[in-house]
């Protein structure tokens, strides 16, 4: 099974990626992943991926179209993949699709965990933590006993500066700008499955086991 993850920031995917690998025995494959990877083991990938990072620089398409395609020929992926974080662009899924082809295989489906962007704007700006213990919070879904105080340790919980709403819709607009034509893109194809991301986790995760066939 070859899956393509979407969904925007705060959607749950990392959570649902996890699910996923581990029931049905395929690699969770992310582009933070690969990248850290290769520029720990300075592969020529690597090198040439930290030279545009050191410079400031984005990494090209190219580059990080190449060090997906090396993953994916991995004994690991022979029975399938979940690739989360790309594509990104449909240039990106374009060059996924040209190889797969090279190789007579096809992505199964993409899977998009969709949260209206309201819901998403809740959930994480309401996001607090302790900044002496770590602990994790929400204002509405869990809240501290005392307001403002670490249940755990007592000091003060925070909101984090990428949980400021005006970050979080500066992160959910180029998601839209990126991601909708994606979506588009896989839903021609016939190739889109979508599950309400709004539902609690283990709801999330039972419709995707629906779509995709239950394994004991």
């Amino acid at each position: 099974m070859k899956i393509v993850l979407l969904g925007p920031p705060g959607a749950g995917k990392g959570t649902q990626a996890k699910s996923i690998s581990n029931r049905y025995s395929i690699p969770h494959i992310s582009t933070g992943d690969i990248f850290r990877k290769n520029i720990s083991e300075a592969t020529p990938l690597g090198i040439e991926a930290k030279g545009y990072m050191d410079k400031g620089l984005l990494v090209p398409d190219e580059v990080t179209i190449n060090m997906v395609k090396d993953r994916l020929t991995w004994e690991d992926c022979k029975n399938g993949y979940l690739l989360d974080g790309f594509p990104r662009t449909v240039a990106q899924a374009e060059a996924l699709e040209t190889f797969l082809d090279s190789r007579d295989e096809n992505i199964d489906t993409a899977l998009l965990i969709d949260v209206p962007m309201e819901f998403i704007l809740e959930r994480m700006t309401g996001r607090r933590v302790c900044g002496s213990c770590g602990a994790s919070y929400h204002v509405k879904f869990n809240p501290t006993k005392v307001e403002g105080i670490c249940d755990v340790c007592g000091s003060e919980v925070v909101q984090r500066k990428d949980d400021r709403e005006d970050t979080v819709r500066e992160r959910l607009d180029v998601y839209e700008r990126q991601t909708q034509p994606l979506i588009d893109f896989y839903k021609e194809k016939n190739l889109l499955s979508t599950v309400d991301g709004t539902k609690a986790i283990n709801e999330v995760f039972n419709d995707i086991c629906e779509l995709f066939g239950r394994v004991d």
